[in-house]
């Protein structure tokens, strides 16, 4: 509608233009006796039709005069020159005359009027363009990626808002969007036209607001436009809409969560109502990546109260100051304390007696608890037999272990003790009322010990940037969507299961390390990749399931549920005075463990 309202209104200013051209040479060359007969009028007409035609044909009326440069202007002289060889001819084959000074006059005054309307209009708009000077500068010219509805309200809020942003144009593969105004933004072609536009506009910033483009599609879109500028942001995921979270204020940059291609979640909100609204949760390690992001995803459901538990009272300080920013229907209550403390855990789980704990608390970095094997037992093993026995004094309904995949045939310390804390939480959901389970999953980006800030730092230090090995690969999810299925599958849980999350295809850390340089504006001949070798407790690739595990039933389209009856009893006795063995020892006693286990006679360990 825009598009023809538009074009109605050219067609219309250049008739007045050009009939009153053809006048006022009459005029002039006739000031005593100018009387309009069939001559004159026969040569307005097809003056005026030729000058139309032409125009369409040469898509004067789908510029952008606001931007017009000396391509437009040699286009519109060359339609008028045209115009007025057509309207020559025109008078020598039918009146066998032509009236040469009158065309010549015509021609100039056409020309003139013409274009200098079309001047005088880009003059003014950038007279108002100057004066969208902010106090930090000149606004960025901004072209938005997307015409479609995220696009048109993106740019109506910059619009009605005071930002440095200033939108200018649109892109759009859809053909329809072609040739239109949006918001008074023209959109002038499809992204295949990106380079050209960029240059032709003067473009400083680009907002994508595509929320279906993913994967390797925006990482080669995003490539593009980093050739010309850095200024590249990126709108919310689909995510953000189906949760009803879209908020301009989260544009952002781009991350490298945006390249992983993963699909959108959606979630069964009402079971998970049925397991939260107005419920007792409590979260250990609520201040860790995945418990914090564990709390921000729990709180929109309105759980009466949310206990956050952790060590770390910088961490708590921290995620209850954001938690009270978001609801203020739900009582926040801190516990700051170690789940190693057994008696401390047992009196605070009997005094908030709990419906569901999501327990999150462990020691995840690998390399690390190879060289710490006695903070790891005390805290993934027994941290969470303590919480274990804990709930089942409380009576708690629902109790859920975040797992790994490192739990998966464990090659590290980190591994095996995660695995054992899986066996005990099917021990213990063999004997209570309480539902126990585990959720299983690989690596988050963005969580503590991510390879993803390293790289980062290595980029921006210029390099190398260090891999361990040119065929390792990881699973990858973002921490929102790990925690969103978490809590989904917890929301299925009868107890017994371990659900596994639906990871993708795993990421070779090479090319994951390639994307962020490219990412980074640079090209990968810019910043080495150095490879360092596999680390102790490491493997090359992650598995998600055992070979004996089947599936049992799939609870919901990303989240698949194991079950099996293994499970280990009494590990406190079989740790007994584990502090008083060296690390060597201490290693070869978890191996034994699992391996008595029937399902894991035959799992591959590192014997130190």
């Amino acid at each position: 509608m825009e598009y023809k309202f538009r074009l109605i209104s050219l067609i219309l200013i250049d008739s007045i233009i050009v009939l009153f051209s053809i006048y006022l040479s009459h005029v002039f060359l006739n000031p005593f006796s100018a009387q309009i007969n069939i001559f004159v009028f026969a040569s307005s007409i097809v003056l005026l039709i030729s000058h139309h035609i032409l125009s369409y044909t040469y898509h004067l009326y789908m510029r952008v005069w606001k931007y017009a440069n000396i391509d437009e202007i040699i286009g519109l002289c060359k339609v008028i020159t045209l115009s007025v060889v057509i309207t020559a001819v025109f008078q020598i084959v039918v009146f066998q005359d032509l009236y040469e000074r009158a065309l010549f006059l015509t021609l100039i005054l056409h020309i003139v009027l013409l274009c200098g309307v079309r001047l005088t209009w880009r003059y003014l708009q950038l007279l108002k363009e100057q004066k969208t000077i902010v106090h930090n500068g000149i606004k960025r010219r901004t072209l938005i990626l997307g015409a479609g509805s995220t696009g048109r309200s993106i740019v109506a809020h910059l619009q009605a808002k005071s930002t440095i942003l200033s939108p200018v144009v649109f892109l759009d593969d859809n053909p329809t969007f072609k040739n239109l105004e949006l918001n008074g933004i023209p959109v002038v072609g499809g992204l295949q036209e990106l380079e050209s536009v960029i240059e032709h506009y003067r473009i400083n910033h680009i907002i994508i607001a595509i929320p279906s483009l993913k994967g390797d599609s925006l990482g080669e879109l995003i490539a593009r436009a980093k050739r010309f500028t850095n200024n590249v942001q990126i709108l919310p995921s689909y995510v953000d809409f189906a949760t009803g979270d879209l908020q301009f204020t989260k544009i952002r940059d781009v991350s490298i969560e945006d390249l992983l291609g993963r699909e959108p979640i959606t979630l069964n909100n009402e079971s998970i109502l049925l397991k939260i609204k107005g419920k007792k949760i409590l979260v250990t390690g609520a201040g860790g990546s995945i418990g914090s992001e564990l709390c921000r995803q729990i709180i929109k459901y309105e759980p009466s109260e949310l206990i956050l538990l952790d060590h770390s009272e910088y961490h708590i300080y921290k995620i209850l100051s954001e938690l009270s920013q978001i609801s203020n229907r739900t009582k926040i209550t801190t516990e700051i304390m170690s789940v190693e403390n057994r008696k401390r855990v047992t009196i605070m789980m009997g005094n908030h007696k709990p419906d569901t704990v999501f327990h999150a608390a462990a020691y995840k970095h690998v390399p690390l608890m190879e060289e710490n094997i006695y903070s790891a037992i005390a805290t993934n093993i027994l941290g969470t037999k303590n919480m274990v026995d804990a709930a089942d004094n409380a009576k708690v309904s629902s109790f859920v272990l975040i797992s790994t995949d490192k739990a998966v045939n464990p090659s590290s310390i980190m591994g095996m003790t995660k695995r054992i804390a899986e066996l005990v939480v099917n021990e213990k959901n063999s004997v209570s009322d309480t539902k126990y389970s585990s959720v299983r999953f690989g690596n988050v980006l963005g969580s503590s010990g991510s390879v993803v800030p390293l790289f980062k730092k290595q980029i921006s230090e210029g390099g190398p940037v260090t891999v361990t090995h040119p065929e390792m690969t990881r699973y990858f999810m973002t921490i929102p969507e790990a925690a969103q299925l978490v809590i989904q599958a917890a929301s299925f849980s009868v107890g017994g299961e371990t659900f596994v999350l639906d990871m993708g295809q795993p990421v070779n850390i090479t090319d994951l390390a390639k994307k962020l340089i490219k990412l980074s504006g640079l090209k990968e001949k810019d910043i080495e990749i150095q490879y360092t070798g596999i680390r102790d407790g490491e493997k090359l690739h992650e598995e998600l399931c055992y070979e004996f595990e089947e599936a049992y039933r799939k609870v919901h389209p990303k989240i698949n549920a194991f079950y099996n009856n293994q499970y280990i009893e009494n590990i406190e006795s079989k740790l007994d005075g584990y502090l008083l063995y060296d690390a060597r020892k201490l290693t070869n006693l978890l191996t034994m463990i699992l391996s008595n286990i029937e399902s894991c006679k035959n799992v591959r360990m590192v014997k130190k």
